[in-house]
């Protein structure tokens, strides 16, 4: 494991034990211009068809194409448009399209290149074109990085809710340049952190208090921090989906934030607010709702209030009428009959799943 000229580590292995569907995730710096072996060894493609969006596609396929055209991919690069707002059927179409034109086959990796909506959308077309293509994500946002490049949750949302069309598909290979997060925007960066301090609150209370000690040198970017950090966070998660990969029992718990916070995108048509932001807001309302509950001792939604707010990430419920929320509730991907199961917290490092109605999950006067 090689360092650099400060001590910190600039490489690390993750394992996603999952049998014959087993992948690691590979986290260091420069790893865009490496991967193209990993990739035609994991897949053992013949070509390959990296989607991006422009903006990152401008950035860093030029460090990742000649990769893979050095291990032997022939390669193209296709579009998609930016935004949550356009992770839906009408742009999965036109991605399936665009693959019809590369003469995609069986022996061509779909690699995703971006955020958490290019990896769904990508993955949910590489999961259905021909019935499964290879796939690979390299996450080139901290939220994607620690969420949603790990675990092989693909989809796509509906104007009525969020991801509710989709498939468990898991990638080949995850790939995570940490050095892609430099160009990253400030509110980008706190918004992935949500994901990061997610999995130390529902998982590891010692990476929690962790996270209460350097939050701000992770989201400077500081090397010392920013790789175990990263680590740590997809570890967690890898260790909840290696036991539950199909979300039957203990992966509910990285839905923690998650019910209020897809009735929050829902509601503002997926415009205005990032997704971390949306579960910061989120998690410290199931953090607020436990304690009510008598799920969990009083200070915990302190503790998570003042890391969310030293990261500049929002905490109030967006003013929607209530019963707007308890419509968006209604359609939440956890709902069993009339009930959501509901991530709670026992304590910092500990959650659990409680059957709630919307009512009781927000009552009047939330």
């Amino acid at each position: 494991m090689s360092k650099d000229k400060g001590g910190a580590r600039r490489f690390a292995t993750v394992p996603v034990a999952l049998g014959d569907r087993s992948y690691p995730i590979h986290i260091g710096s420069g790893l865009l211009g490496w991967l193209g072996g990993e990739i035609a060894r994991h897949t053992k493609a013949t070509r390959a068809a990296v989607v991006t969006v422009p903006a990152v596609g401008r950035r860093y396929a030029g460090r990742l194409l000649p990769s893979l055209r050095e291990a032997g991919l022939e390669t193209g690069q296709i579009a998609v448009r930016d935004g949550d707002s356009h992770k839906n059927l009408r742009e999965a179409a036109r991605l399936y399209d665009a693959l019809l034109d590369f003469r995609a086959d069986r022996a061509t990796v779909v690699v995703a290149l971006g955020g958490g909506t290019v990896g769904d959308l990508a993955g949910f077309a590489a999961a259905t074109f021909l019935r499964g293509l290879p796939f690979v994500q390299i996450p080139t946002t901290l939220l994607a990085m620690v969420d949603a490049s790990v675990g092989g949750k693909v989809g796509v949302n509906l104007p009525r809710g969020k991801n509710l069309v989709g498939a468990f598909y898991q990638p080949r290979l995850v790939g995570i340049d940490i050095d892609t997060l430099a160009s990253l925007p400030v509110r980008e960066r706190a918004a992935g952190l949500a994901e990061v301090i997610k999995a130390g609150l529902l998982w590891d209370a010692a990476f929690f208090e962790q996270l209460e000690g350097n939050a701000e040198n992770v989201l400077r970017l500081k090397p010392e921090v920013l790789l175990p950090t990263i680590e740590r966070a997809c570890a967690i998660k890898a260790e909840i989906v290696a036991e539950d990969e199909r979300e039957s029992g203990r992966r509910m718990l990285l839905n923690l934030g998650h019910t209020l916070a897809h009735a929050i995108e829902s509601l503002s048509r997926y415009r205005g607010i990032l997704h971390g932001e949306a579960v910061a807001i989120g998690m410290l309302f199931a953090a607020r709702r436990s304690e009510a509950l008598g799920l969990c001792p009083p200070g915990v939604a302190g503790r998570v209030e003042r890391l969310l707010g030293r990261l500049g990430l929002p905490t109030d419920l967006p003013p929607y009428p209530r019963r707007a929320y308890l419509s968006a509730l209604r359609v939440d991907k956890k709902r069993r009959d009339a009930r959501i199961q509901f991530v709670a917290l026992r304590a910092v490092g500990r959650a659990e799943t409680v059957p709630l109605t919307p009512a009781e999950i927000l009552p009047a006067g939330e």
